[in-house]
């Protein structure tokens, strides 16, 4: 597998690192067995301009998914017990982390916990889930939130949120 994080935003610092194993264990737990994706966290200019330039939206969204899958190579998540070797993923998700810190207050969850829920809504819709009719967004909702439990079991999301470094006080 081959995962790929930019940080191209200054609203939050971000770890990195543990963004990279929430990745990798979510692939791992959606049983992807080849995944070529990259995951940038943008500011809002950016998410404006993907998502009026290929989406033909105006104004800010959180997250946006570009398949670049070879079309009949994805499936959506297709449960613990299939004989399937498991989906392969190419793709881009691009992440709005002012959106994540605007959708955290009126949500009263955290900035950090929105960011992975973008992650995991961002990599069903690369398996072919879709949300634009009311019964198929129960159903990737369902799926989104199964899958943001379990990572929140596993991981520690608020450390997401990358500490400032200490600078050194000298003592005179």
């Amino acid at each position: 597998m081959n995962v790929v994080l930019a940080n191209r935003q200054r609203t939050r610092k971000i770890n990195r690192r543990l963004l990279k194993q929430i990745t990798d264990a979510l692939l791992a737990n959606l049983k992807i067995e080849g995944a070529e994706l990259g995951v940038h966290l943008v500011a809002t200019p950016e998410i404006i301009r993907l998502n009026g330039q290929f989406l033909r939206h105006a104004g800010p969204t959180d997250v946006i998914a570009f398949d670049y899958s070879e079309p009949g190579r994805r499936t959506p998540d297709p449960g613990p017990r299939t004989l399937d070797p498991g989906p392969q993923l190419r793709g881009e998700i691009f992440i709005c982390v002012d959106e994540a810190v605007l959708q955290a207050r009126k949500f009263r969850t955290s900035w950090q916990s929105e960011i992975a829920r973008y992650l995991v809504h961002g990599v069903l819709h690369l398996l072919g889930h879709d949300d634009s009719r009311p019964t198929d967004r129960r159903k990737m909702k369902q799926a989104e939130n199964r899958r943001l439990r379990e990572l929140s079991r596993r991981f520690s999301l608020a450390h997401l949120a990358r500490p400032a470094k200490l600078s050194r006080c000298k003592n005179h």
